[in-house]
Order: C-alpha cells, then sequence, then structure tokens
C-alpha cells in the first residue's frame, strides 16, 4: 500500500511539475505568488479539521518546556518542533517553486526524488532499521536515473571513442 502511494504520488508530483511549467510559459516565472496561492486557496478545507487542529495545538501547549541553554525563555518543545519544521518546510518547498521556475519539470521532479531518496537513506540509518536487498534495488534505480538523466554513460562514451581516434592518429 505505501509503495502504491508513493509510487501515485511521484506521477501527480511529476504532472503539477508539467503543469506549472505551462502556466510558468503563459504567466511568467512567479514563484512566490504561485507558493502564496497553493497555500492559500486549501486554508478553507482546514476548517473542516478545526477540532482536531486546535485539540492537538493543546496537546503541544502542554509538552515538556525545551531547555536552551543560557537562554531564557519558555517555550513547549512540541511548538519549537512545529516552529522549526514550518521554517524548513518553507525553505523547501520554496526553493522547489523557485527550481520550478528556473528549470524543466522533468529536473525538478529528478531534484524532488533525490531528495525523498536521501531523506529515507537517513531515517534508515537514524532509525537503524537494516538495508534490504530491496533498498539497494531502490538505490541502483535512483542513481542509475540519475546518471542517464545528466547524460554521464553519453560523456564517458565519447570520450572513450575520442582517446581512442587520439590513440589511432598517434599510431599511424
Amino acid at each position: 500500500v505505501g509503495i502504491a502511494l508513493l509510487t501515485t504520488a511521484l506521477f501527480m508530483s511529476a504532472r503539477m511539475g508539467i503543469y506549472q511549467e505551462e502556466l510558468n510559459k503563459k504567466y511568467g516565472k512567479n514563484p512566490k505568488e504561485a507558493l502564496y496561492f497553493t497555500h492559500l486557496l486549501p486554508l478553507p478545507a482546514f476548517a473542516l479539521l478545526y477540532n482536531n487542529i486546535y485539540e492537538h495545538f493543546l496537546i503541544a501547549l502542554q509538552s515538556d518546556p525545551l531547555d536552551v541553554p543560557y537562554v531564557p525563555i519558555y517555550m513547549p518543545k512540541m511548538i519549537a518542533y512545529l516552529i522549526g519544521n514550518m521554517v524548513t518546510q518553507y525553505m523547501c518547498i520554496g526553493s522547489v517553486y523557485y527550481l520550478t521556475s528556473e528549470c524543466s519539470s522533468l529536473t525538478v521532479t529528478l531534484v524532488i526524488t533525490l531528495r525523498k531518496f536521501v531523506s529515507l537513506l537517513f531515517s534508515i540509518v537514524y532509525f537503524k532499521n537494516s538495508f534490504t536487498m530491496w533498498h539497494w534495488i531502490g538505490t541502483l534505480m535512483v542513481f542509475t536515473g540519475t546518471l542517464i538523466f545528466t547524460e554521464v554513460p553519453q560523456m564517458l562514451m565519447q570520450s572513450t571513442v575520442s582517446t581512442t581516434v587520439q590513440k589511432d592518429k598517434k599510431s599511424q
């Protein structure tokens, strides 16, 4: 089920990238405006989850205080984590929208897939999970796709051919 959800999300994000590329061609490159509207428009849907959000905010307020040496500020630990998550998410998604305005949708999809892959590797190491054969297969697929996209095999073939041609000219 998890793999199916991730695969679906990957295809949907690829389609969204193509759509954003079309919007950039039609209306110009406005990554901040796109970021603003893609976050503003879904906000009314969160009204449906108001009670759940409020309950969890109260739980976060009751968490243990964050103890930072030499900083006399009281802040619940979960609120500090929430702020940290919001800041890093803003930086990440802002960078993705900027990248979308400057690169092709294929490049953006590749970068996002690599980011997810690095996040998965970090999670495996951090939580001390075993690295199975499936992980190695996934690693091989990600790096093969990256190498093909960056045209490394073609550059290696060209350098090999040019080296062979140079050797042939020297031997004559």
